[in-house]
Formats: C-alpha cells, structure tokens, sequence
C-alpha cells in the first residue's frame, strides 16, 4: 500500500494527498505533519518506511470537505485519491492485492465548485495572465460557473485588472514571475500565484485547445482576438482539465473585454473608497454591502461584478438604467418579481457541479425549483405593459424548460439525499422494477416471516425458525427431536445442512433463491437509482445552454430589481449621462455614511453639490478635519462608479459625463513589508496618477504632502495641481490644509476654491458639513484636538503658541522654543466657576431665537446643556 502511496504522490508533489482509506482520507509523511499542524488534529504513527516511523493523520470521508475549505484558505492544494476498484474485486486477484486509486481531481484555490467551499455572492476567480507577440493578455474563469472572459491589457494595467477581478489564484508562466520587469506586476498576489512552465503557454497550443473544446475549425466567431489572449484563455483552459483530470466544466463561449471598456479602478482606489471591502477587511461597511438588496446568490455575483467593473459605453448603461426604471415605476411588477426571486435556488453552480460528475440529486433539484420560478418570472413579465427593451431581452431569455421540469418532478422523491449513492433519490412509482427491487430489499423482514410461517405449517414443526448468520447465511432450524422426519422425506423441500447439540439446520431451493433475491436487492436497486440519476442529469446537460441563458437572465433581473428595490427605499435618482466632460451632483449624499447615520439614528446626512465644467475642473477643497471633507470626495467617486454600474445614485439630480479612469488617494497607510513608509506610498500613487490621467479622468487627492517637512509638502502639492491642470487637464477635487494654494484659484483658468462651512458660536466650533464657494481662513486643528479629550493644559498652551507663531513673520520656532515656560505644561487645578449659571443665563437672555436656523438652535441647545452639566461636575 505504502508503495502505490508513494507512486501516487512522487505525480503529485505540490499537493497534500488526501489517499483514501475505507471511511477516511489519510494524510502520510511530510504531508501529514503539514496537514495536521494546519488542522489542529492528531498526529499519529503507522509503520515504519527506510527505518523511520511514518507520520500520518486522517480526516472522516464524509466531512472531507470542511478540512478541506480550511486547507485551501490557508493556500494549500489537495490532490483527491479515491478508491477506483470495489475491494471484492481486489480481493480476486489474491488476499494481498490493493485497491486500485488514482487522483480524481486536484483542488486549488481557483477550482472549486462546492457550495460549502465558496461564498454565495462572490465570484471565485480563476486568473491566468499570458505574454505573446510582446503583447499581454488576460483570461478569467469562475469555474463553478463556466464562464470565461478575456481582456487585452499592457503591462501597467495587469495590476488594476487583478485588483478588479480579486482572483482566488493566479496562473503565470515561469518567465513572467520570475522577470525582472515583470515580477513587479504580481507583488501584491504572491499567495495567490500559481507559476508553471513556459511551455504551457504557448498561443498555438492554447488554440488548438479552444477549437477542441468548442469543436470549431476557427476561434474568428467568438471574436476578433490576439495571439496573447488565446494564449491566457487556451492555458486556462488546461489547467482546469488537468486539475478535474480530464473532466471540464461546462465552459461558455468566450467573451472579450476590451480595454476601453469598463472605468478602469487602480487597486489603491479600491482599497481607499472601500468598494466591496472595508479598511478593516470585512464586507460590512463597504459600498457593496450597502447597496446590495439582491435576493439570489447569482444576482449577489452579478452586482458585485458590475460594481467592480463600471461600464463606459452610454447606450449600454442607459439599457441597464431602463430596467431599474421599469421596475421602479411598475410597483407591483416589482414586487411580483422579487416574491419570486426569494425562491430561486443557484441553478448556475448547480449546473456546473452536475457536468463535473460531482453533482447530486439536490443539485437536480434546484434546478427543478430554478426553472419552475423563472417559469413564473417569465408570466409576471409578460403580463406587464409598458416594458423597456432590456427588460424583454431578459423576458425572452427565460426559458423554463418544461418538459424537463416535468420528467424530473416525475422522477425525484420529496426528500433527497445528499449523494446519488445514498440511495432514495427516485420516487415510488415512476420505475416499476425499481419499486420491486426495494420492496424486496424493504421488506425482507416480512418475507422471511411469511416463509417461517409457511415452513411450520407444512412441517408441523411449530418452533422451527427462519435465521441467518455470516456463515450460511438464511436457514431453517428445529429443534433435534423434531428433526428426524424432515431428514427422512427425501421429497420435501428440505435439505440437510447441519447438525447441532440441541438444533438441526436446513435449508431449501426457495429459501436460496429468496436469500440471493434479497442480497442483490439492495446493489441492483442502488444501481438502478444510479442509473436513472444519470439519466436525469444526461437530459439537464443536453439542455445546459437554455438552463445557463436562464440563469444569467435572472441574476441580470434580480439586480435590476435590486436597485429599483433601493431607490425607492432610499430616494436615489437616475443618473443622466454623456461624454461631456461635465459633472453636476445636486443634493449628492454618501450612500455609506447615510446609511450609517440612519442605522445609528445619527440624524440626516447633509448633501451637497458638486460641479464641474470646462471653466471648472479642479476644485480646491479647504476646510478643518471633521467638516466632512473626506467624505464628501469620497461620495462623489462612488456616486460615479454606481452611476456607469447601471445603478441609481443618492442625489436629488445627478449629470455626469462619462469618466474613463477614477483615481482616487485618501486616506494613509504605510507598506512597511515593502519598505515604504506612508509619504512613499503616497507619492507612489500620486505618480501613478499624474502619468495615468487624461481628460475624461476624475481624480480625488486628499491632503498630499502632508507627510513631510511643511514647505516640502506645500512645493509637492502645488506642482501637482498645476500638473493636474495644465497636462492631464482631468476633473479633480484637491483637499488641502496648505492655505497658501487657494491662490493658484487666480493663476489657473479652471481651478475655484470650495471650503466646508463653519460656524464659531461662543468660543466653540460647529461643523455645519456644508460646501460653499471660498477659502477656509483657518484649519480648527486646536479644536478637533479639543473634541478629541486632548488635557486643557495641552490646549491652553496650544492655543497659545499658535497665537504666538501667527504673529511672528519670521517664525523663529526656535526663539519660541527657548523662551517656553518651566511649568507652561503642567495642568492647573481646576477652579470651580461660580458664574457659570449666571453667564448661561445671561447667554439664553441675549439669544436672537428669530433669527436662528433649526440646527444653530439645536447647537445652542447641546453647548448650554454641556456648560450646565461641567458645572454639576
């Protein structure tokens, strides 16, 4: 055994071998150690191999699979070992014989299929990256989904495609990993990295590969594309084979992605405006997870996808706009169909498990419950008047595929097993044979029974019993002395088997026949449902195409629905686009932060507008921390991503020209396993963006140069905003603390000031989280510091020498410095105020109550309340 062990693995030396053992998959050697620290299970010991003990550990075969999703998360691969041979069949060959076993599939972290192993509502990605002709290319496949993508790309943009795609791993050639140009390229997907030889990547072979597998003569009707991406797709195309060792998924037509295409997002814009994850690494808090109302596992990919990858051609936006429009001027339409949605099982992985051999009768199911509810989906659409033509794209799409539902409804029991090899898959009735094999099997009990009876009847012999044990299996016993007759009657049915101290035993014809009958029922029963479960799953593969078309219509439908769903709970608007380089945001809110403010009964979110024209491109933001600077750049890049999603935005009217490329730096982070502190990773963003934007850009800087000296930082601000201006000539919000920049307002024709209004009311600062047109006068720094519990010492003497350093020109720090105090920093008791009642008084008698706005009285109100309260305290 230890031998073929050892063959098995010496084919498969990357991989943990799960090698199977009756009930469980054992783990030898190296791979035991590895596995059993990685699981936190027993090591143990079994033989010994060159005179050493063999390690070894093992995990149950029917929970396989949660060890299994903690291995692949901790990026191992496991190559599966199955037992191929029944061991009745071994055992033919000689006492000692071993089981044949062979790998059946290798798992890696981009090619899995089980549910157990995948979240619902992401993609799983599978990412190869391919060179050819000096041009590079990009192929993607969910392989629990089959479908595949390609996209031309040159070497900068191959780490924006990544970040967009969040690939579960990543295929390269040998030569692209390990170049020196081209190792940078995948730095941040080391773990995911899968390096294989360069010969595996070669376009011929990647072609003759895809015309095999879509058995065609030319790739040129699928489209137009380069030797690069055939070379991605081909490649891909093989590795899923060899890991399924020789069984492919269902893989879709490819589809080609060009370039242009989509609103190209770098990974740091990702990560700054928290799209599908948050700062903290989790999917609450993100956009995705506020936005999302989608019902269905498909339309949760879906969403997610297409807010990773917004689209740049107006026409097809404005399609996806038109069905969310529909939906959310069609009450009843719209809820007619999200009712249906919630009963709509994942037909797409189900489908994709099924023509992998590794689907079972609940993914049958599924399907039957699927099409039955897009069956149902496709009445409520029709009924409906007024429907835009996205919408009847989707309608006819749907197909329900009837006759099949109803062969399987006929076939498949209420209750299903897990595995087809469970058994009680097909329900009483629909196969008569099968019906007599399992009363057989079933009903032995009552069979042997009737024959006990029987016996004695004939016999007279009332205390003869029908029994079985492993060694004769069924016969008929009596009792020594009433075993002479039935030796004697040689006609009679009875045969004599053996004899006992106090028990004679028979058996008969019928008796063999009924005990043969009986232990073949169960394996020709079992072979029987396996049989027709085969069947069942042949007719849903011949139909595959219809049953994956009706899939990708529902996500599509739930999506649209989704965000009808979420503009009307919400009040979003539909964006109006064009190619102007143009932008007009009125009333625009932070979907994030309102949401939050609204779960926290936090109070409204303030909006505000934003504007950009020809004249007006870049808007110089000044104003203290806390105003809402952050967030109001951060609100106007996402409104844009879910505008060109096909989505509905939080603004009261949105026009947008249609953006090409969002780059966005706000907020800091150091990289220290790469050796750049926090200045460095913002001037390596910075630069990406200064030689990477053009006119249909957007670009959202926030506060550069504030990590080094003062005038160092100020320098590196303004030549970025005169870059920003006079080169890449993009829309920009530029927020700064640098004052002395609101004077490049006059010097540059299409810069204008913008600050965040504040109101100072009685030695305290309020910020109204408003945006009007303007310079701040001053940064507030002293005060946030104060909000932030900073000692009243610190703040007095903060106080204190920013009123000294603004009154020195020079701004002799040093003389400052020399001049300090012994004992400036140390607090002083506190003295309670006797006066303070008298002052709240005297500040409520002078209070000018008409003239107050809502809000300035509610501040009022806290700051009085907080005086009364400090001084009970």
């Amino acid at each position: 055994m230890m031998a073929q062990y050892l063959s098995i693995k010496q084919q498969h030396p990357d991989a943990l071998l799960f090698y199977r053992m009756g009930d469980f998959y054992e783990l030898f050697f190296d791979d035991a150690i590895t596995a059993a620290k990685a699981l936190d299970i027993a090591l143990t010991g079994r033989g010994k191999h060159l005179g050493k003990d063999i390690a070894m550990c093992g995990v149950p075969a029917h929970s396989h699979e949660a060890y299994l999703q903690r291995l692949i998360r901790k990026g191992f691969r496991v190559a599966i070992c199955e037992q191929v041979e029944d061991p009745a069949e071994a055992k033919k060959r000689g006492s000692k014989s071993v089981v044949e076993r062979e790998v059946i599939r290798v798992v890696t972290p981009g090619t899995l299929t089980e549910d157990s192993l995948l979240d619902a509502r992401s993609h799983n990605y599978l990412v190869c990256v391919a060179r050819a002709e000096s041009q590079f290319a990009l192929a993607w496949i969910d392989v629990s989904t089959g479908t595949l993508t390609t996209q031309p790309a040159d070497g900068t943009a191959i780490p924006a495609a990544l970040a967009r795609l969040a690939p579960g791993e990543v295929l390269v050639s040998d030569g692209l990993a390990d170049g020196e140009q081209t190792r940078p390229l995948f730095a941040y997907w080391h773990d995911q990295l899968t390096v294989e030889p360069t010969s595996r990547f070669s376009s011929t072979m990647a072609e003759r590969r895809l015309a095999e597998l879509y058995n065609v003569e030319t790739l040129d009707g699928f489209g137009m594309f380069s030797r690069a991406e055939i070379a991605a797709a081909g490649s891909l195309v093989a590795y899923v084979e060899r890991t399924q060792k020789g069984r492919l998924p269902r893989i879709a037509a490819p589809k080609q992605l060009r370039s242009d295409a989509i609103l190209e997002i770098d990974g740091a814009t990702r990560r700054n405006l928290e799209l599908s994850e948050s700062l903290n690494g989790g999917r609450k808090g993100s956009l995705l997870a506020v936005i999302d109302r989608t019902l269905t596992g498909a339309g949760g990919r879906l969403l997610g996808e297409r807010l990773g990858a917004p689209l740049t051609d107006i026409t097809t936006i404005n399609a996806r706009l038109d069905a969310v429009q529909f939906l959310v001027d069609q009450i009843r339409v719209r809820e007619a169909v999200r009712d249906r949605l919630r009963g709509i099982p994942d037909i797409e992985r189900a489908l994709t498990r099924l023509s992998l051999g590794r689907g079972g009768p609940r993914d049958l199911a599924a399907i039957v419950a699927g099409l039955a509810g897009a069956t149902d989906l496709r009445a409520v659409l029709t009924a409906a008047d007024g429907m835009p033509v996205a919408v009847q794209a989707l309608q006819e799409a749907i197909d329900g595929c009837p006759e099949l539902v109803k062969g399987l409804v006929a076939a498949l029991d209420d209750e299903l097993p897990l595995l087809a090899r469970d058994g009680g898959l097909v329900r009483t009735g629909y196969d008569p044979a099968l019906d007599e094999l399992r009363s057989l099997r079933d009903e032995s009990r009552r069979l042997i029974a009737d024959l006990q009876a029987r016996y004695r009847n004939d016999s007279s012999v009332q205390t003869l019993k029908v029994r079985h044990n492993n060694v004769l299996g069924y016969f008929v016993e009596v009792p020594a002395r009433s075993a002479d007759g039935m030796i004697a009657d040689k006609t009679g049915p009875f045969i004599h088997r053996q004899t006992m101290a106090n028990a004679v035993r028979f058996t008969t014809a019928e008796l063999g026949d009924l005990e043969a009958r009986i232990l073949q029922a169960g394996d020709k029963a079992m072979a029987m449902e396996l049989q027709i479960f085969e069947e069942l799953r042949d007719a849903v593969l011949a139909v595959a195409e219809r049953i994956a078309a009706t899939a990708r219509a529902l996500a599509r439908l739930d999506v649209a629905a989704a965000h009808a769903h979420l503009a009307v709970e919400r009040r979003y608007v539909r964006p109006q686009l064009s190619n102007a380089a143009r932008m007009r945001l009125s009333g625009a809110r932070h979907p994030v932060v309102e949401a939050a403010l609204e779960g926290q009964n936090g109070g409204p979110f303030v909006a505000n507008d934003c504007a950009f024209s020809e004249d007006d491109r870049i808007w110089l933001l000044t104003g203290p921390n806390m105003a809402g600077k952050s967030t109001f750049l951060r609100q106007t890049a996402l409104i844009v991503i879910m505008a060109q999603s096909g989505a509905y935005v939080p603004c009261d009217v949105a026009e947008i020209g249609i953006v090409d490329r969002l780059f966005s730096r706000v907020g800091a982070a150091d990289d220290l396993a790469r050796g750049r502190s926090t200045f460095m990773v913002e001037m390596v963003e910075t630069a990406a963006i200064l030689n990477q934007a053009g006119p249909q850009s957007l670009v959202i800087l926030d506060e550069i140069g504030r990590g080094t000296a003062t005038y160092d930082g100020l320098s590196i601000a303004w030549a970025v905003v005169e870059h920003l201006h006079e080169v890449n000539g993009c829309r920009a919000l530029f927020a700064t603390h640098y004052h002395e920049l609101t004077s490049l307002a006059d010097a540059l024709e299409a810069a204008s000031c913008h600050t965040m209004r504040v109101r100072e009311w009685q030695g305290e600062v309020i910020f109204l989280h408003e945006i009007t047109k303007g310079a701040a006068d001053r940064s507030y720094g002293i005060h946030v510091g104060q909000l932030a519990g900073l000692p009243a010492a610190v703040i007095d003497r903060a106080q204190h020498l920013l009123e000294r350093f603004e009154s020195d020109e020079a701004n002799q720090v040093p003389a400052i410095g020399d001049s300090l105090p012994l004992f400036a920093a140390r607090p002083t008791d506190p003295r309670p105020d006797h006066a303070n009642a008298s002052r709240v008084t005297e500040e409520i008698r002078n209070l000018d109550v008409d003239e107050m706005t809502p809000k300035e009285a509610l501040d009022c109100l806290y700051r009085l309340r907080g005086q009364v309260e400090r001084e009970g305290s």
